[in-house]
């Protein structure tokens, strides 16, 4: 067995153990296969390449981090991604969860505070061949309202609540799939629904640990 169907079998155990929690005894075939076929190891820094298909968190500089493969495949689930979608993530990082959803919809936007982050993901994107992947330096909290509507929004660090321009650019019929807590103490992994007539529903996922959600202007 490879590294990389050892990473997919955690995964698999980790969402049976996790069922009663997030509603599913399995992820969505399409979203495996994506993180079957998106090479981590392209994405964690040299020091790290032996720990690449671990199943947890890995620091990628700048204080910030990869997030752990399952939970990068319960969020993309949680977004319920469509082919022809246009996805924001807020906290581009190492650019890892951008690929796994270049994998399954139209178009990602990526914004990213930390400069430097931003312009070595998007070089990563050139080198490797995904080319619907557009990224840009940015406060996250203020989201990318040129180009909203967006048909789903996933946010990969921890905000202390929702911002809500957030929830102005996500499409009615979209989800938002969002960590909200304060770092080092309680986080919550929600899905906000916004249904066709533009009202919102919240589910609580499970608990989770994220990096903050930084503030300052880039």
């Amino acid at each position: 067995m490879t590294e990389r169907d050892q990473m997919l079998r955690e995964i698999e155990r980790e969402v049976e153990y996790t069922s009663s929690m997030i509603g599913r005894s399995r992820l969505d075939e399409r979203v495996m296969q994506a993180m079957r076929d998106v090479p981590r190891h392209e994405f964690v820094p040299s020091g790290a390449q032996g720990q690449a298909y671990y199943n947890g968190p890995l620091p990628i500089g700048h204080g910030q981090t990869i997030s752990q493969p399952y939970i990068v495949a319960l969020m993309t689930d949680l977004l319920e991604p469509q082919p022809s979608d246009r996805i924001l993530e807020i906290g581009t990082g190492s650019g890892y969860q951008a690929a796994v959803l270049s994998q399954l919809v139209e178009q990602v936007y990526s914004l990213e505070v930390i400069a430097p982050l931003s312009s070595l993901a998007a070089d990563r994107f050139d080198r490797l061949g995904y080319t619907n992947i557009k990224c840009r330096v940015g406060n996250g909290h203020h989201g990318w309202p040129e180009a909203a509507p967006f048909d789903g929004i996933i946010v990969t660090a921890a905000a202390p609540m929702v911002p809500p321009a957030l929830v102005e650019q996500l499409k009615p019929g979209g989800n938002l799939v969002i960590p909200v807590g304060q770092p080092h103490y309680h986080q919550d992994l929600i899905v906000i629904e916004k249904d066709l007539q533009g009202e919102t529903s919240m589910k609580n996922i499970l608990g989770v640990a994220f990096v903050p959600m930084v503030r300052r202007e880039p």
